[in-house]
C-alpha cells in the first residue's frame, strides 16, 4: 500500500514538474513515465539496502565518495585556465561522476569487508550486529553440562553464543537450592559460564530480552529462537522436539557426541570390563570409554572381570548407541561350526551328485 501511493505520488510530481516546462500534454506524458521508472529505481535500491549488511553499505557510501571526488579533481585539473565550453565541461563532469561513482560504489561494495570497515560498530551494537543467522543460544541444561565450554574451546563454535537472563535465573534458583545435588548442578553451571565468557575468541551477549506471558523456560527459548533467528544449543530431548516442530533449528550436544564416536563393525574384537547383570538371562553389561553400552551374551559369570568379546551388531537410537557382541571364545566356535556345516552340506551335495 505504501510502495503504491510513494509510485502515484512520483507520477504526480513527474507530471507537474512536466507542465512546469511545458503545457504540451505529451510532456506531461513523458513526466508521469519518468516519476513511475523513478519509483520503480527507488523501491529497488530500497529491498536492495535492505537485504545488505552494514559493512556492504558502508563500504559502497565511501566508495562512492571517493568517485565522486576523484571525478570532480580530474575535471577541475583539466579545466582549469582553459577556454573550453562550459556547456562541455559540465557534460564532461557528469559522465565522469556517474563512471567513478558507480566504480567507487561497487569496489566500496566488494572490497569493504576486507577493509574491516563495521567492525567496532559490530562490537557494541547489540544483537543487531548481525545480518546472518549466526546465533546460537544456550539452555540451562547444556550450560550445566559443561561439555560445551570443551567445544567452545576446540574452536568450531561461530557466531554468538547467547545466554538469556531467564536462563541465568533458572540456573541462580537451582544453584541457591536446598537439595545439595541440584546446588552442585546450578554452580557448576555457573562455573561453566564463568569459563566461556573468560574465552576470548568468543563473542557471549547476555540478553535482557523475556516473554513475561510466558511461564517455561524452554517454550521462552524457543520464542526467542523465532525472534532472533538463531539456534539452541541444548541436550535436552524434549526441547529437541518441540524446538523443531516449531521451525527453530536445535543444536543437540549429545547427538554430535554419538557422530563422533569411533565406527565399530560387526566382528571387530574389543576388551570390556563387564560391570554388571544385563536384563536377559545371562547377559552382562559393560561400557566403552565414550560411554557407549556393551550388553554381552552369556557374560554375567564375568562381572568384575575385562573380557574379549566380538560385536555382532550395532543399534543406533536418539538416547545413543547400543553394541552387542558376544565372547570371543563363543564367536570363534560358532565360525567354526558353521565353516564345518557348510564344509559338511557341500561334501553331501558332492557324494549326491556323484552317486547319479
Amino acid at each position: 500500500m505504501i510502495q503504491m501511493l510513494f509510485g502515484t505520488a512520483n507520477i504526480f510530481l513527474g507530471i507537474q514538474w512536466a507542465f512546469t516546462l511545458s503545457h504540451d500534454y505529451r510532456f506531461a506524458f513523458i513526466g508521469g513515465v519518468s516519476g513511475l521508472v523513478l519509483s520503480l529505481i527507488i523501491l529497488w535500491l530500497g529491498e536492495a539496502l535492505g537485504k545488505a549488511s552494514a559493512k556492504s553499505i558502508l563500504g559502497g557510501f565511501l566508495g562512492l565518495s571517493m568517485g565522486l571526488f576523484t571525478a570532480n579533481m580530474i575535471v577541475y585539473s583539466f579545466f582549469l585556465g582553459s577556454s573550453f565550453d562550459l556547456s562541455l565541461r559540465d557534460t564532461f563532469k557528469i559522465l565522469l561522476s556517474v563512471a567513478f561513482g558507480y566504480l567507487g560504489t561497487l569496489l566500496g561494495i566488494r572490497k569493504g569487508g576486507e577493509l574491516g570497515l563495521g567492525e567496532e560498530t559490530r562490537k557494541t551494537s547489540g544483537l543487531k550486529r548481525y545480518s546472518e543467522n549466526n546465533f546460537k543460544i544456550l539452555d540451562t541444561s547444556v550450560i550445566i553440562d559443561g561439555r560445551i565450554a570443551d567445544i567452545c574451546e576446540t574452536g568450531f563454535i561461530e557466531g554468538s553464543l547467547v545466554i538469556p537472563q531467564f536462563v541465568l535465573k533458572e540456573l541462580q534458583y537451582i544453584a541457591d537450592s536446598s537439595d545439595s545435588v541440584r546446588r552442585n548442578r546450578g554452580r557448576r553451571g555457573l562455573e561453566i559460564l564463568h569459563q566461556i565468557q573468560k574465552n576470548a575468541d568468543l563473542d557471549v551477549q547476555i540478553i535482557e530480552q523475556d516473554f513475561p506471558k510466558l511461564k517455561e523456560v524452554d517454550t521462552k527459548l524457543v520464542a526467542l529462537g523465532k525472534l532472533i533467528s538463531g539456534k539452541i544449543l541444548t541436550n535436552d530431548f524434549n526441547l529437541n522436539k518441540i524446538a523443531e516442530l516449531q521451525g527453530v533449528t536445535v543444536l543437540n550436544i549429545n547427538q554430535l557426541a554419538n557422530a563422533l564416536k569411533p565406527v565399530v563393525l560387526p566382528g571387530e574384537i574389543m576388551n570390556v570390563f563387564v560391570l554388571r547383570e544385563g536384563k536377559e538371562y545371562g547377559q552382562g553389561v559393560g561400557y566403552l570409554d565414550d560411554g557407549t553400552m556393551v550388553v554381552i551374551d552369556n557374560a554375567k559369570k564375568q562381572i568384575g572381570r575385562n573380557v574379549e568379546v566380538a560385536v555382532t551388531s550395532i543399534l543406533q537410537t536418539t538416547a545413543g548407541r547400543m553394541i552387542f557382541a558376544r565372547l570371543k571364545e563363543e564367536f570363534e566356535r560358532g565360525k567354526t561350526e558353521h565353516t564345518s556345516s557348510l564344509w559338511a552340506f557341500s561334501k553331501a551335495k558332492e557324494e549326491e551328485s556323484q552317486g547319479r
